[in-house]
């Protein structure tokens, strides 16, 4: 079925989300967080994949409402985020989740692509309610997750020839995870650039990882939530 856009409470207010719920009815929950380009129809898109195979995904608008094709116009979208109330907002949304007669279990999955990355791992070390996070490619100058107080796995996917996350991050990412003591699964796809997941990006999306990457997602979701 089709998700429909909701609204939640955080942040002594609300913020608008698009959810998507199984036609199975019920299926653990899952928070899905934008790019820098805003709350899009590729998000939703993602969001109603969760939806087929199971899962009720909430994806929040962090931009309330706006959206944009401009890379400076995101950039500069990103960067006026304010952290503290972006997590007020995950932890809303997290909390409209488990509250959904849908969801079942206690804990939700997080993933986030570019920007949502790093925001599904700040998430993760913020809310002992995450119970899986995945990061596609994250990156946020400004969000600085508290990996020591982190308890979920976290699965992170980044390409070869990405110029924002470079390997050497993703590598510095896993040896800090792994200093902490924390589950880590890091996987850096050859040949390919940042956004390699979304298909409505035609000169960087790769299919075969795209695939690749969202069943191994998939599949730390199944071990750990519900």
């Amino acid at each position: 079925m089709a998700g429909q856009m909701v609204e939640f409470k955080s942040n002594g207010g609300t913020t608008q989300g698009y959810l998507a719920t199984p036609e199975s009815g019920s299926g653990p929950g899952v928070i899905v967080i934008q790019e820098w380009w805003g709350l899009v129809d590729h998000i939703k898109d993602v969001a109603d994949r969760f939806a087929k195979a199971g899962y009720v995904a909430l994806a929040p608008d962090f931009y309330n409402g706006e959206t944009t094709t401009s890379p400076d116009d995101a950039g500069k979208l990103m960067m006026a985020l304010n952290i503290g109330e972006s997590e007020k907002i995950l932890r809303g949304a997290i909390d409209f989740v488990l509250a959904q007669d849908a969801t079942t279990g206690d804990n939700v999955g997080t993933v986030g692509f570019c920007m949502g990355g790093q925001l599904s791992l700040f998430a993760a070390c913020a809310n002992p309610k995450v119970g899986a996070c995945v990061v596609y490619y994250g990156i946020h100058p400004e969000v600085h997750p508290d990996i020591p107080n982190l308890q979920a796995p976290v699965l992170g996917f980044f390409a070869e020839k990405d110029g924002f996350v470079t390997p050497e991050v993703a590598r510095k990412l896993e040896s800090d995870l792994k200093e902490a003591g924390k589950s880590v699964e890091i996987h850096i796809y050859d040949g390919v650039d940042h956004a390699f997941f979304n298909d409505t990006r035609a000169e960087v999306y790769n299919e075969v990882y795209a695939d690749d990457s969202w069943q191994k997602m998939l599949a730390l979701y199944q071990a750990n939530l519900g």
